[in-house]
């Protein structure tokens, strides 16, 4: 033997093999990784065909599709929140602040459509100016004082608003929330003046009820007094006339009523004839009585 060890040669067509073998396996992970698609919870696939939107929408889980010729794009259909600041000016032209918030979500079916006409990014493109524009249309409905008094149905009005354009673009609104109206350091003052001074209006209303009140109870009091004592004087007037009358029928009668007024004393002093008031009836007249 040689005394240099030389190590085998292995053939130029077993080296090509394996290099054509492990480009295989290589493709083939490749071409698996691109067949296989996963549409994560919460979102919805949009398939694109050498870049045009198809008409089909992936629902969550694994799809397969055409490697290299498809492709996904992700949308996410959960309820999300977006919020903005708005300015605008009321009918007599007060400047007025407020913040919106809205949670919304796109409609899963038309999640293709929401990606081909918006794109991923459509809240910044359509919600944003939605609220910018369907604030400025609905304050300038109402005037200030209205925005105050009415604020609730200010407030319906901008939400509406809102809920249709965003309708349009398959957006679909689930809840608006509108914070209080802000004004000028000096409309707020004068809407605040004008308040104190109505509530001062009101407050005196009610004093001038309250009197009127008072007084319509002691003219009813003062009403029935009177009527209680021309009542009183025509019973009077009905009682002497009834006594006339008795007196001029039966002259015993005063005679009678002077008998049950008598408190058993004897008169100090008589009349003019020197005959006692009245007379006693005589024993002659008991006896026959009895």
């Amino acid at each position: 033997m040689s005394k240099y060890y030389k190590a085998p040669r292995f053939p130029t067509t077993s080296k090509l093999k394996i290099a054509a073998a492990v480009i295989t396996v290589i493709i083939i992970i490749v071409v698996l990784a691109e067949s296989i698609a996963i549409v994560e919870a919460g979102h919805r696939g949009v398939v694109l065909y050498l870049g045009a939107v198809e008409n089909r929408v992936l629902g969550e889980g694994v799809h397969f599709i055409l490697p290299f010729a498809e492709q996904v794009v992700q949308m996410e259909v959960r309820t999300q929140k977006f919020q903005a600041e708005a300015t605008a000016a009321s009918n007599d032209l007060q400047e007025v602040q407020t913040v919106i918030a809205l949670n919304y979500r796109i409609d899963p079916q038309l999640a293709n459509t929401v990606y081909q006409v918006l794109g991923v990014n459509y809240a910044d493109r359509v919600i944003s100016p939605t609220i910018q524009e369907s604030v400025k249309a609905s304050v300038a409905k109402f005037n200030a004082e209205e925005l105050i008094t009415k604020r609730e149905t200010a407030k319906s009005v901008i939400a509406d608003a809102i809920r249709s354009t965003l309708a349009s673009n398959n957006v679909q609104v689930q809840n608006v929330f509108i914070t209080d109206f802000k004004f000028s350091d000096a409309f707020s003052t004068q809407i605040e003046q004008k308040v104190v001074a109505f509530q001062k209006f009101l407050t005196e209303q009610n004093n001038l009820r309250a009197i009127e009140v008072v007084a319509n109870q002691t003219v009813a009091q003062a009403e029935g007094a009177a009527r209680a004592n021309a009542a009183r004087a025509s019973g009077e007037s009905e009682a002497i006339k009834i006594i006339t009358l008795q007196l001029r029928e039966s002259p015993e009668y005063l005679q009678w009523q002077a008998i049950t007024k008598w408190n058993g004393q004897m008169p100090y002093a008589l009349g003019s004839s020197g005959v006692p008031f009245f007379q006693l009836p005589s024993p002659t007249l008991q006896n026959q009585t009895r």
